[in-house]
């Protein structure tokens, strides 16, 4: 029976085990969207995860989503990086850049410019800006020609990550991003090759992997996804029949990995499972829901068919995750205070476990 602490082979690399660092917005990047020596640290300290996948990234400056996050779009951002992915690997481990587009989910206050989208329907809800939340803009639609722009900023932001030390790339296909709005049925109404039917809503996504692997290789590329989710207003229609055309594109691609979040019903990630021949990354629960994901929902994730799961808030609280699995120490629970208020507290200051003389 496969258990979490087993090896697994992804891409070019042997991951020592099974538990994936999921990708968590943090804020703490410096001005610029530059990486700091404390992300280094904080990356560093969780480097025994079989696999890191960093926050996301922005891959432009349009791309960027929320004020305090890093990017790869500039030469200085680049290096800012390889510090930390050099911490990683001096620490063992291995670390994928998340690549996130925000598409319609930005402010011009926030980037200088107005966001884009595939339709000019606004999120739902307030976006994060340098002065507050703020009601979600009216994105402007890309138009026909714009839209292989933005796919391609996914590979050239691929190539600048590899340069940076990082070992692979995640696109960020999920939880109301740009890809995510093109295969919504909301908030992408277009009437050209990249609406509509299910093939034209993955056209998008297709075509910025087909770009990354294109740049990077397909051992070096994933994808994750959030089939049925509503982040940000998003819906979609025929969701069985979408996600399985699009993992049939993945799969023709060869990517390194899928990575799904459990944001519709079981029997259909299931489903999904069954569809897809490659590597699975499993997220069992939604991002910030109400449960802390532990040992338990891992095993039963493993029991259905996937390779590898992937823990947030644990992580965040638990930098040693790897070993309290393994041994079966209780989990220290994350306070979500310090998500994103920015400095060391709440990102540097959760220790290991201390254990205490009997």
């Amino acid at each position: 029976m496969t258990t979490l602490l087993d090896r697994h082979p992804l891409g070019d690399l042997t991951l020592p085990n099974r538990v994936v660092m999921a990708p968590m917005t943090r804020v703490r990047a410096a001005a610029g969207g530059l990486a700091t020596p404390s992300m280094a640290i904080y990356y560093a300290q969780r480097a025994t995860a079989g696999l890191i996948v960093s926050e996301g990234v922005q891959p432009s400056l349009i791309g960027q989503s929320n004020p305090g996050t890093p990017g790869l779009h500039t030469d200085q951002q680049v290096a800012s990086w390889r510090p930390v992915t050099a911490a990683v690997h001096a620490n063992g481990g291995r670390i994928f850049a998340q690549l996130m587009h925000g598409g319609r989910v930005s402010h011009p206050d926030t980037t200088g410019t107005r966001p884009v989208g595939p339709s000019a329907v606004p999120a739902v809800g307030d976006v994060f800006t340098p002065t507050g939340p703020q009601p979600a803009p009216t994105p402007r639609a890309l138009a026909t020609a714009e839209v292989p722009e933005h796919a391609r900023s996914y590979a050239e932001a691929a190539r600048r990550a590899i340069d940076a030390g990082f070992d692979g790339v995640e696109l960020h296909g999920a939880n109301g991003y740009l890809i995510s709005q093109f295969l919504s049925s909301n908030a992408n109404l277009r009437a050209d090759r990249y609406g509509g039917s299910v093939a034209n809503r993955i056209r998008f996504a297709v075509e910025a992997t087909s770009a990354t692997v294109e740049a990077v290789g397909a051992a070096r590329t994933g994808v994750r996804l959030s089939p049925g989710a509503t982040f940000w207003g998003v819906a979609e229609t025929e969701v069985p029949a979408l996600y399985a055309a699009l993992l049939g594109e993945l799969a023709r691609l060869d990517v390194a990995y899928v990575h799904l979040e459990a944001t519709t019903d079981e029997e259909v990630l299931v489903g999904l499972r069954r569809a897809w021949p490659g590597t699975l990354i499993m997220n069992p629960t939604v991002p910030m829901g109400p449960k802390q994901v532990g040992r338990a929902e891992a095993d039963h994730w493993l029991g259905l068919g996937a390779d590898l799961i992937s823990f947030g808030r644990a992580f965040i609280a638990n930098p040693d995750l790897v070993e309290r699995l393994r041994t079966g120490l209780p989990l220290a629970p994350v306070d979500d205070t310090t998500y994103y208020q920015g400095g060391d507290a709440g990102y540097l200051t959760y220790p290991t476990y201390h254990h205490t003389a009997a």
